[in-house]
């Protein structure tokens, strides 16, 4: 049985400022707004959210089918998948276009300014799921408008129980489209503020949202995360990390140790559990698929 993950493949470029963001931006010059942060700290690395969670899944012991369309300047990221092991069969290349780039600035506070170039990413509407047996669900991650609906119709037309994971892209859709989403979704994990902006733009409120889904999960970072499943609401404590090095791609992690759980049949507590745990062990290194992951060790500690 696979996953399909539906989503960007993207080059991260992380940057580290030190100090604090609001030491810089005037809240009563924000309408003219013109600031530069010098960075001492750049690295390059894998990124984009469909290449984060297939990688956490992978080291989990997966086999994650990517759907991701991707640039001309592919050739890096490829070879990296190839050495982890990572299936591209999902993967189409389009020739005269960059891969998504993403840009991301982190404070001393963990605060963070991103800019997302996305590239060949906006063309993932001509890259339909590949036919596959075995599929036991996709997660809808961050993706082009055009694609993120044609995925969509395409597993709900299938049978395939559907995880919208909306995430930035929340704002690319109108009310019609969203609920539509929600409708096909069997689950929505979102963040804390997307939760209220998909309140907002559908005009209902949390309670009326989780119960057309199976579960609703929302993250809240070092809070930990909230399920809700039923009539129940199941909070999963933070892990705390021994050393906080690099907040991105925590949230990927998570719904990679949350996937896992799920079709392995660890129930809701202990799936966020280990989506918690896979986070804490990324927030530790640097980029977003530099950690190290060990599924016997993740397991003991459940």
């Amino acid at each position: 049985m696979s996953v399909v993950v539906c989503g960007s493949v993207a080059y991260d470029y992380l940057m580290e400022f030190d100090g604090e963001f609001s030491d810089f931006i005037l809240p009563d010059q924000i309408h003219i707004l013109s600031v530069a942060f010098n960075v001492p700290r750049l690295r390059k690395e894998f990124g984009g959210c469909a290449g984060n969670i297939g990688f956490n899944m992978k080291k989990l012991g997966m086999d994650p089918i990517i759907c991701a369309t991707v640039g001309k300047d592919f050739g890096d990221y490829r070879a990296w998948m190839e050495s982890n092991d990572i299936s591209i069969s999902g993967i189409k290349v389009i020739d005269d276009m960059f891969t998504a780039q993403c840009f991301i600035t982190t404070d001393e506070k963990n605060n963070q300014l991103t800019s997302f170039h996305p590239g060949a990413m906006e063309e993932g509407h001509s890259n339909s799921i590949p036919d596959s047996e075995g599929i036991e669900m996709v997660i809808l991650s961050p993706d082009g408008k055009e694609s993120t609906i044609l995925h969509a119709n395409e597993m709900h037309s299938k049978g395939i129980p559907i995880m919208y994971d909306p995430g930035q892209g929340l704002p690319m859709f109108d009310k019609s489209e969203i609920l539509n989403f929600i409708d096909q979704a069997d689950w929505i994990i979102l963040n804390e503020y997307e939760a209220s902006l998909l309140s907002e733009i559908t005009g209902l409120d949390r309670d009326q949202i989780k119960t057309k889904v199976t579960a609703m999960i929302i993250t809240k970072g070092g809070e930990g995360s909230d399920i809700f499943v039923d009539d129940q609401l199941i909070s999963i404590d933070p892990v705390p990390a021994e050393n906080e090095a690099d907040p991105t791609g925590c949230g990927d992690a998570y719904r990679a140790g949350l996937i896992y759980g799920m079709t392995h049949d660890l129930g809701w507590e202990k799936s966020g559990k280990l989506g918690s745990l896979l986070g804490s062990i990324k927030v530790q290194s640097h980029g977003t698929q530099n950690h190290k992951v060990e599924l016997e060790d993740l397991l003991s500690r459940l």
